[in-house]
């Protein structure tokens, strides 16, 4: 079975959640922020986003979660019933497939005698060799719902506290100060989490979230000049 780090996969769920939260949220609220001179309107907007974001993103997280743990079970489900139903068909499935990784003869006889004989060691056998899926734990389609929604309300707040408590044109700098700080943080943790230079991840997911953030900026922008927003 492989390891499998139920805490690591929820700290990355959580990861996941927050950065998405705070990126869109950020870009809506600057959008908005320079349409207008109105932290109501500023602040309404980002909530309306903070709710309808971090239930899209719990919906995602459980109904992803959920298919691949459906889908993980079928297939078990499916070799178990050839296993027991057609047995020499599964058999000369695992001839074959030893037969192509260069084994022969009575070694071959050997390798196939020792998988079939049991069954559970069969089954594995067939998902890892002939689907290509090893055998894993899930996490509760519920929990990983539940996790990316509440981190991505968390995510969101990041960059729309600032207006809480300050004026719109201040609120925006305090707004991309707080929301870079936070991106950078995030891309340094996933770059631990993996393999990588967490400098150099932390200024990728900062800057990526920033000029995102700036894309709706000039939006709002755009849209004042318009006479849209005031």
């Amino acid at each position: 079975m492989e390891n499998y780090d139920h805490n690591k996969v929820n700290f990355r769920e959580f990861i996941l959640g927050g950065q998405d939260g705070l990126v869109n949220v950020l870009g809506l609220v600057l959008g908005v922020a320079s349409a207008t001179s109105s932290t109501n309107i500023v602040i309404i907007s980002g909530i309306v986003a903070t709710v309808a974001e971090s239930v899209s993103m719990a919906a995602v997280a459980y109904t992803s979660s959920k298919a691949a743990k459906d889908y993980y079970y079928s297939i078990i489900k499916e070799e178990q019933t050839h296993v027991s139903y057609k047995p020499k068909l599964e058999e000369n499935e695992i001839k074959q497939i030893y037969y192509k990784k260069g084994f022969r003869s009575k070694e071959l006889n050997n390798i196939v005698k020792h998988i079939t004989s049991n069954k559970k060691l069969w089954v594995e056998t067939l998902l890892l060799e002939k689907h290509k899926i090893s055998k894993v734990e899930f996490e509760n389609p519920l929990k990983s719902g539940w996790i990316v929604g509440i981190s991505t309300i968390i995510g969101s707040l990041i960059p729309l506290t600032p207006f809480f408590f300050l004026n719109v044109k201040t609120g925006i700098i305090t707004s991309i100060v707080f929301s870079a700080a936070a991106l950078f943080i995030v891309g340094a943790i996933k770059a631990k989490l993996s393999i990588g230079n967490w400098k150099k991840s932390g200024m990728e997911i900062m800057t990526i979230g920033i000029i995102a953030a700036l894309l709706g900026y000039g939006v709002g922008l755009l849209l004042k000049g318009y006479g849209v927003l005031v």
